[in-house]
């Protein structure tokens, strides 16, 4: 079963390579238009984008995301932001005592966002582009934040570049089915089967895509990802910005 829709869904790659081409106004306010139509909890509509067009922010922006270079060079690039701030500014119009700090907040805010961007990535893959998200500005989202003036109760969620793209990497290959998949219940009695069987595939995408030079399994890559502490400074600017209660 499949539609041109589903197609080019499937058909995601993270573009890291762009030509010089340009965007218009109109394709990225298209894009962002596109994103706006996305899902909203509670209708609380709690993104904001911000889109860097300053050469000395975009090297900095670059460089706090660990030295990403198309961050620098891509032709659009767009930060995220989950945004509780225009909130408090409508229950200051109504004289209501706003209240934030609360998780549930912080968490419809942060999918908010997440929603908002997919259906931007997705708008400009069907007008030809290519994309890729940037967790990186994670990495010191103090100074993002600082450097993008961002108040209280916003923070910056990810990045994401746009544009043409120069390369045609291949399609990286997803868990199987059966694992994301349940029916009525949780059970993964035969997940660790089917996770080794996925390991030789992406063992062989890794093969193909450096050449040789790198030869790791997903479960590999995800084990060694998860025996380090992941951003722990994060918990602390979250307390800073008003988006979790101590």
């Amino acid at each position: 079963m499949t539609t041109p829709t589903i197609d080019l869904l499937k058909q995601h790659r993270s573009i890291r390579k762009f030509t010089q081409q340009t965007l218009s106004p109109d394709w990225i306010n298209a894009i962002i238009e596109a994103g706006q139509a996305a899902a909203t909890s509670s209708f609380i509509q709690a993104c904001t984008v911000i889109q860097i067009t300053d050469k000395h922010k975009r090297e900095q922006l670059a460089e706090y995301a660990g030295n990403q270079a198309y961050v620098a060079t891509a032709p659009v690039f767009l930060v995220f932001c989950a945004d509780m701030q225009r909130h408090k500014l409508v229950c200051d119009m109504h004289q209501a005592e706003m209240l934030s700090g609360f998780t549930e907040q912080f968490i419809t805010a942060t999918v908010d966002c997440g929603l908002f961007a997919q259906n931007c990535a997705i708008a400009a893959e069907s007008l030809g582009l290519g994309v890729v998200y940037i967790g990186g500005i994670r990495n010191q989202i103090a100074r993002v934040s600082e450097l993008l003036a961002l108040p209280e109760l916003v923070y910056p969620v990810f990045g994401m570049c746009i544009g043409h793209p120069d390369q045609d990497p291949e399609i990286k290959p997803r868990l199987p089915l059966s694992v994301v998949l349940k029916q009525d219940s949780y059970d993964d009695s035969n997940d660790a089967d089917s996770i080794r069987e996925y390991d030789l595939a992406v063992r062989d995408y890794y093969r193909s895509r450096t050449g040789g030079t790198k030869e790791m399994s997903w479960s590999e890559q995800i084990s060694g990802m998860l025996v380090k502490e992941a951003r722990p400074h994060m918990l602390d600017f979250l307390h800073s910005k008003g988006f979790l209660k101590r």
